[in-house]
């Protein structure tokens, strides 16, 4: 019926013509399958649907043995016999779990970043889906907010670079493979900029604000042939996103020639009868697809209303087919109309998921993506001599690790810190809990002061619950919760060396034990492999490496905090009172965006233009020499920054354009070559073009963004 050999659009025009309104609107409908401690299952009604033809994508459903009935009854039991989409939030791993999307971004390392993308998708496509929810790009400034975990942090350089490797990872060499999978690039759009903080929230930005810091990762991910965009929660100027024409059509079909669907986030067509820009959810159906909405997941407005809405002349023939189209043309792409079950391989899904070479994997982004904040009087690494204390709710704990938007992860399959230690150091190691997550536990304290007395070190390991970020998981408060506060500054007093390692999704703010602890590790929730991955580098076994994606601030009432922050009429000056400036704290956060220590030191050099004038338009090179002038080898990510000094509107004290991570031998010395081209330089200018203006630029490099060396150049006409 539909002739392999022919043009995939022939073949959608072909099918087109065969389809009921009815089954082109099942087409567009998206249902999820039920959550079960034994596995997905799925409710007799949606079955059904799928046999009339009136629902044709699920998600939640994976495991060969369930997604391959339900594609039975899709191809064996449906008159056009169309394949199912399967649909997972595949965030940051299936089955083996890697670190929180927040945590990879802080390794910097790309090719790490596309190798855990390409692992969860090897994963979850042989365990039957063919569609992950990822990944999230939105740029975020404020870590109140709890999905801030899913993202790349505050920087848009950083998260554009990112969303290309994930989108890389996920789909791989080409969407016809059996180990890739459909990306989705979420939450378009804005959805990381809530006022407050307060995920579902508003937002409100300027159009130039909206365009310089928050589209360019969408665009990054769509150029990079991510296949479908997820709609977002919230409003953009007053319009809801997923009823929002000048997001959905004007910018993403039609400046970015985007040809993949347009799927909606949960129930959010529904929801803009909330937002009090339609009545009724009839007509919110009618506003999101004439917007640029394909599918629509779970409200099954679509199901409901759209045939109702097309006799009424709400909704356009030709629109609905277009939509359509986009959701057949990309299952063709996917090989599921020459193979069904081609994602339902049981022998590939019992080899492939949480092998040593997936494990082995994460172990390596894991470690790559732990920074170390403090380390004062050499703490760490620590020697596997020496008596160690562990101690925290985080010490033995496994059910946290995996953190939140786990996939098909098992909290059992874990390592955890404990274990990964006594690995390296078995007989040396004393543990306590000392504290719950959020209360203090009877006798706990006492116990933990007693081992760490007899104790060489101390080993923190405090944090959040998993269920402290993520969706619906904002925070007024970002510091560690009281109990466990109360719990390190009470190993800091005992006077033995305290190292605090923390795991949490956002960053956090703890002033008093920033300035008092030792040594002072961020460690995110790594995931599977993450006791072997902390004791990897506490003991030295790993060098750390990793890098802020996003700046940790001193108190949330200096949220939002970011590096690249407009510059003022009154910038600060400490002998002026009428400056920009609290008069309780620095402007300063505790430790900036792209900071990182590592157990050896480097020095780099002041960058240097290949020439100091250049004419617009031309690529300027420039090069950075970085030396290890430690006694161990080590990585170093060194970041490039430019400050256009002059232009028709406010620009950025500093901007990120380039950055390397690169391995150094002690005592080696290395030249990089970065390359600055017009884009780079430019901006939304007053009248809205996007472009460069001639003029003064100031060139920065170094290992973080409070932290580096200049030279002036200059552009001309």
């Amino acid at each position: 019926m539909y002739r392999p050999s022919a043009a995939v659009e022939d073949r959608v025009t072909a099918l087109l013509d065969k389809m009921s309104l009815e089954e082109k609107i099942g087409q567009l409908t998206l249902y999820t399958t039920d959550w079960g401690s034994t596995g997905p299952t799925i409710r007799e009604g949606y079955k059904n649907d799928i046999r009339s033809g009136a629902c044709g994508n699920l998600f939640n459903s994976h495991t060969v043995s369930f997604v391959r009935e339900l594609q039975r009854i899709a191809v064996e039991e449906t008159r056009l016999k169309i394949p199912l989409l399967f649909g997972f939030d595949v965030i940051h791993g299936y089955k083996t779990i890697f670190p929180i999307p927040l945590g990879e971004s802080a390794s910097w390392d790309l090719e790490a970043i596309e190798r855990s993308a390409r692992v969860a998708a090897t994963e979850a496509t042989a365990a039957g889906l063919n569609w992950t929810f990822a990944p999230m790009v939105d740029v975020c400034r404020d870590p109140r907010w709890g999905r801030v975990m899913e993202g790349a942090g505050e920087d848009t350089y950083l998260g554009c670079r990112i969303a290309e490797a994930r989108t890389r990872g996920f789909q791989g060499k080409k969407l016809g493979d059996t180990d890739a999978m459909l990306a989705c690039v979420k939450h378009f759009a804005a959805y990381g900029a809530p006022i407050a903080g307060r995920d579902y929230n508003s937002v409100d930005m300027s159009e130039r604000y909206f365009r310089e810091y928050y589209l360019p990762p969408y665009e990054a991910a769509i150029r990079a042939g991510a296949a479908t965009v997820m709609t977002s929660f919230n409003d953009y100027d007053g319009v809801p996103a997923t009823g929002n024409k000048y997001l959905l059509t004007d910018i993403l079909r039609k400046e970015w020639g985007f040809k993949g669907f347009v799927v909606t986030d949960y129930t959010s067509i529904n929801e803009m009868v909330n937002h009090g820009v339609v009545a009724d959810e009839k007509a919110a159906g009618e506003l999101a697809m004439n917007a640029g909405v394909d599918m629509d997941m779970q409200g099954a407005v679509y199901q409901r209303f759209m045939l109702q809405s097309y006799k009424d002349g709400k909704i356009a023939m030709p629109l609905i087919n277009d939509a359509v189209r986009r959701v057949l043309r990309l299952k063709i792409e996917l090989g599921l109309f020459e193979d069904p079950y081609k994602y339902c391989d049981e022998t590939r899904e019992k080899n492939s998921l949480l092998s040593a070479e997936h494990r082995a994997a994460a172990r390596d982004v894991s470690r790559k993506s732990i920074v170390l904040l403090k380390n004062e009087g050499g703490i760490l690494p620590l020697k596997k001599t020496q008596k160690i204390a562990l101690i925290g709710p985080l010490a033995d704990n496994k059910s946290e690790l995996i953190g939140n938007w786990n996939g098909a992860g098992n909290a059992n399959d874990c390592v955890s810190v404990l274990e990964g230690l006594r690995a390296k150091a078995p007989a040396e190691i004393t543990t306590e809990a000392g504290s719950d997550f959020m209360a203090e536990k009877s006798d706990g304290l006492a116990n933990a002061l007693a081992l760490a007395e007899k104790a060489d070190v101390v080993v923190a390991m405090v944090g959040e619950t998993a269920m402290m970020s993520g969706e619906a998981c904002a925070r007024g408060e970002i510091g560690l919760p009281a109990a466990q506060e109360a719990l390190v500054m009470a190993l800091i007093k005992t006077g033995k060396p305290v190292v605090v390692v923390l795991m949490n999704g956002r960053p956090l703010a703890f002033p008093a034990i920033a300035e008092s602890a030792g040594a002072i590790v961020e460690s995110w929730w790594l995931g599977t492999e993450a006791g072997n991955a902390i004791a990897d580098v506490l003991f030295g076994d790993y060098n750390p490496s990793g890098k802020l994606p996003m700046s940790f601030p001193r108190s949330v009432g200096q949220v939002p905090v970011f590096y690249n922050e407009k510059s003022t009429g009154r910038p600060f000056d400490p002998n002026s009172k009428w400056t920009s400036k609290y008069i309780d704290m620095p402007n300063s956060p505790q430790w900036p965006f792209g900071f990182g220590l590592s157990y050896t030191t480097f020095s780099i050099s002041e960058p240097k233009p290949e020439k100091t004038t250049f004419k617009k338009g031309e690529p300027l090179k420039v090069s950075v020499t970085v030396s290890n002038t430690g006694a161990r080898d080590g990585e170093e990510v060194v970041q490039l920054y430019v400050h256009d000094l002059v232009g028709s509107v406010t620009r950025p004290v500093k901007e990120l354009k380039g950055f390397q991570k690169v391995m150094l031998k002690a005592g080696e010395s290395r030249t990089l070559q970065f390359t600055l081209t017009e884009k780079d330089l430019s901006f939304y200018r007053r009248d809205m073009s996007f472009g460069t203006e001639p003029g003064d630029f100031e060139i920065m490099a170094g290992g973080n963004s409070a932290d580096l060396k200049k030279v002036r150049v200059t552009m001309t006409e």
